[in-house]
């Protein structure tokens, strides 16, 4: 079990929940208040993508994530910046020539999905460690493409936190950690129960932990309904966690959450637990980023 536990509050997505939900923040401006809310119920890292201020929908607009990140710095509030690089890799098959993209294919290059993390420096990075198929769509992420997006969130001194959705995703991690492309004591997000990743069970988490690098930080999650019964079973297998309103918009059956329930709903869970949740500075230390 782990006794020291960090909260990851991932805010807003790319998904489309903020048309589901009133509480998703949209603007620049509501996605910062959120991370502030969000830290001071007690999440020492926040999770941040961006949305379109008009459509609501995801974005990838460097300007957005340059203006959220300085209102968040410009907070007075202390908590671990950690800044998806994870949109720009969807294939979604044409309808009459599925070898081609179809609407809604958004494919860029590893250069590109980088910039504002090159630009904006956070302290974390994601970087998805593979290709995965939902129901109508792939995110693709190759070998190659994850050495070059490796190489430049290691040469802006950003540490990565490698997000796997199934077991070979660990494997690639693992090779790239042998190339140097990501250093020592690895930051691993172990994500569960996404349509069609690796499932949600005891049995499965278990696996990926073992089959983790030695040295190795991680943390877990799963999405929807099952958001808060996993904040306890990543605790009781040594893991930290991560919860907010891209992976779950409820709080409890028909009642919609804000990412500041969310949070203090999985700390009242790890301290019922007899487990600690700590603070930004020393979540600092146990993942080993930058100082």
């Amino acid at each position: 079990m782990n006794y020291e536990v960090v909260i990851t509050c991932a805010v807003t997505g790319s998904g489309d929940s903020a048309v589901k939900s009133p509480h998703v923040p949209v603007t620049p401006e509501e996605i910062a208040a959120s991370c502030v809310e969000a830290a001071k119920a007690g999440a020492a890292v926040v999770h941040v993508h961006v949305r379109n201020p008009e459509t609501r929908a995801f974005s990838r607009d460097v300007d957005l994530y340059v203006e959220t990140a300085k209102l968040i710095r410009e907070s007075g509030v202390d908590m671990v910046l950690n800044i998806t690089a994870g949109m720009g890799a969807d294939y979604v098959p044409d309808e009459e020539e599925p070898w081609r993209g179809g609407p809604g294919t958004d494919m860029i290059s590893p250069a590109e999905r980088v910039r504002h993390i090159e630009l904006i420096k956070p302290e974390i990075s994601t970087l998805d460690a593979g290709t995965m198929n939902y129901a109508a769509s792939a995110y693709i992420a190759t070998y190659q493409q994850l050495r070059e997006t490796a190489r430049r969130i290691q040469a802006a001194g950003v540490k990565a936190e490698i997000e796997v959705m199934e077991m070979g995703h660990i494997w690639q991690a693992k090779e790239l950690i042998k190339e140097g492309l990501i250093g020592p004591n690895p930051l691993f997000q172990l994500c569960m129960g996404i349509p069609y990743g690796i499932e949600a069970t005891t049995q499965n988490i278990l696996a990926m932990k073992h089959a983790l690098p030695e040295g190795a930080n991680f943390a877990s999650f799963a999405i929807g309904r099952l958001q808060m019964p996993w904040v306890a079973q990543s605790v009781l297998v040594g893991g930290n966690v991560r919860v907010g309103l891209e992976d779950n918009i409820y709080l409890d059956r028909g009642v919609l959450a804000t990412n500041e329930d969310l949070v203090l709903r999985a700390k009242e869970i790890i301290e019922r637990m007899g487990a600690r949740v700590i603070g930004p500075e020393e979540a600092r230390k146990k993942l080993k980023l930058r100082v």
